[in-house]
């Protein structure tokens, strides 16, 4: 079935047993937003809140926090679709009457992808005009009790090009600072703040276009990783399989989307930045306070029976990880066009995306997985990988453990580890100590095993280690005291138990080893999200033509340090408010 606008949706969701109706008052002032987390905790339904205080606008939240429910909003075609695309490469080149005629059902399909001008009268985005306070009475949610304030979760955020007018369709959290103006968090190579950047070198404002709701396909197309030069609203078609109504919009400017529940039309204008944050984000920590760009917001339109579509941020898992999951399957059979010696790549949600990625290699000669790894990191948002894990081993990538302990069984530490310093970091990734700078780092293990693992620790006892457990074959992971207390610790840990430890290619030092095993989403969220390549990875080395070679154990310190942002805990009198009121949310006697 596919869904050409948000309450098509959420009606699917409503006959499948997916949505619950909240129609007890609920604060968007952090209480919606801890009704939403344990909610999504428990796999549970999407809410439609229906009283939300200070709004007439009822607001939908954890429309994709489910495997389920991702597969009902898209369904099996996108997929298929993108796969005989990529497969047509081959048999349309060149392209013969044969080779046309035998994929005429594909070529029929294309034609259907694009945009297509619709009238206001069949333009439900166009039947109501905010231009005094536009903001004003909207149930924009604060998640956290340290966010700087109320922020929009899911905007679409459209901007073109000042000069070749090609568009970009991205989603950048927008803090409400008054009722016409928001921030705008662009953030490094995005879309919009690469527009944006050219209209400041021309000295003038970016007009700019968010919209709320909309085909589900919106929102996946604005959150995903496509390359540069690819139109969202071209890959929104595609997904529905239809092409996007569009209306020119009464008051002049971008044409609208059709079928979206709000669309605030305004612009950024150049050289002016305004504190914002902080927020807590999808890496579980709070992003601190920086200097971002302004929207200001001239009118609003909106459908007469609007509804406000929003998400929750915080640890892992949230609704991106199933969104995550969707689009790495749709678009995974593009990467060996722009990569080829890319089978497989997979980026890992609970660590945030860009702290973590994984590919399965081509190695048809010596060290070819290796370039193939600097070709990764060159391309668009994996430009921010922090952490690359490569084999040529055929495994499924979403599975942590047979990748690392692939990787550990072949991993050649005098070779096989490239750290880079002087890099740049994802803008809500603060371990490197800078914003936006850090490191990277690219771990391989191809070929044959080199070495059996070791399942079980029967080292003995480890000076200054007070507990230690098992990850996974190969992977040892310590706690003993904190960084604070011994900053130094990960390094003696080499220096006093590297013989006893060498036979573990991998030992990791955290707060506590018992929580960081717990599971994947424990392991991949505490580890990748708390150290720098350059300054949290330790081992014996030596220098080999110009090449640092190590020695096992490789000892990687993910502990928390000082500059950190906090971890994302609920407010205690939050938590007991929804306690009390848990039953009348749910009409439970």
């Amino acid at each position: 079935m596919v869904f050409t606008n948000l309450r098509a949706f959420v009606e699917a969701l409503r006959k499948e047993k997916q949505l619950v109706e909240i129609s007890a008052p609920v604060d968007p002032n952090l209480e919606l937003a801890e009704i939403h987390r344990r909610v999504i905790d428990e796999e549970g339904p999407a809410l439609l809140f229906t009283n939300v205080k200070g709004s007439s606008f009822p607001v939908v939240t954890n429309l994709f926090g489910t495997s389920r429910r991702v597969d009902l909003a898209f369904g099996p075609k996108p997929e298929q679709f993108m796969k005989q695309i990529i497969n047509a490469t081959d048999t349309l080149m060149p392209p013969t009457p044969k080779a046309l005629w035998n994929e005429r059902g594909l070529l029929m399909d294309l034609m259907k992808v694009g945009t297509k001008t619709v009238p206001s009268s069949a333009a439900p985005v166009t039947q109501q005009l905010r231009k005094d306070a536009p903001l004003a009475g909207l149930p924009v949610l604060t998640c956290w009790q340290e966010d700087g304030g109320p922020f929009f979760t899911l905007p679409l955020v459209y901007t073109e090009h000042p000069a070749n007018g090609h568009h970009n369709l991205g989603m950048y959290r927008m803090q409400v600072y008054d009722d016409r103006t928001t921030g705008m968090h662009w953030q490094i190579h995005k879309g919009g703040g690469f527009h944006h950047y050219e209209a400041e070198q021309r000295g003038v404002a970016l007009p700019v276009t968010v919209f709320l709701g909309g085909p589900p396909a919106l929102i996946a197309s604005a959150i995903a990783p496509v390359p540069e030069h690819l139109p969202e609203l071209m890959l929104t078609s595609l997904i529905i399989g239809q092409k996007l109504p569009m209306v020119e919009n009464p008051n002049g400017g971008h044409k609208l989307v059709a079928e979206a529940e709000f669309a605030f039309c305004g612009s950024v204008p150049p050289h002016v930045r305004r504190p914002e944050g902080p927020f807590g984000d999808h890496f579980g920590y709070y992003s601190l306070t920086h200097d971002f760009p302004v929207f200001n917001i001239d009118h609003v339109w909106h459908r007469k029976d609007a509804i406000y579509p929003a998400t929750i941020v915080g640890k892992p898992r949230q609704e991106d990880y199933y969104l995550g999951e969707f689009l790495q399957r749709l678009l995974s059979p593009a990467f060996p066009m722009v990569m080829p010696g890319v089978k497989e790549l997979w980026t890992y949600a609970e660590s945030g995306f860009h702290s973590l990625a994984a590919a399965v290699v081509r190695e048809s000669y010596s060290r070819e997985a290796l370039t193939t790894g600097f070709a990764i990191l060159g391309q668009g948002q994996l430009t921010l990988t922090k952490f690359l894990m490569l084999t040529d081993q055929p495994i499924s990538l979403e599975r942590f453990t047979p990748l690392l302990e692939a990787v550990l069984e072949r991993f050649d530490p005098y070779r096989d580890l490239f750290i880079f310093n002087n890099t740049s970091h994802d803008t809500l990734d603060y371990t490197g100590g800078r914003l936006n700078h850090g490191s990277k780092a690219i771990m391989m293990g191809v070929g044959e095993p080199i070495r059996t693992l070791p399942a079980v620790y029967e080292g003995g006892e480890i000076p200054e280690i007070d507990r230690l457990s098992v990850y996974c074959r190969g992977c040892l992971v310590v706690s003993g005291a904190g960084y604070v207390q011994e900053p130094e610790l990960a390094q003696r840990l080499v220096g006093h138990s590297g013989d006893r430890l060498k036979e573990w290619p991998l030992v990791i030092l955290v707060d506590d080893a018992k929580q960081a095993t717990a599971n994947q989403t424990a392991f991949l969220w505490t580890v990748f999200t708390r150290f720098n390549p350059a300054s949290d990875i330790f081992a014996r080395t030596h220098v080999n033509g110009h090449h640092l070679a190590y020695e096992l154990p490789i000892v990687i310190d993910a502990r928390m340090k000082p500059g950190y942002p906090d971890e994302l805990i609920p407010r205690d009198d939050i938590v007991k408010l929804v306690d009390s009121r848990w039953n009348e949310y749910f009409n439970r006697v």
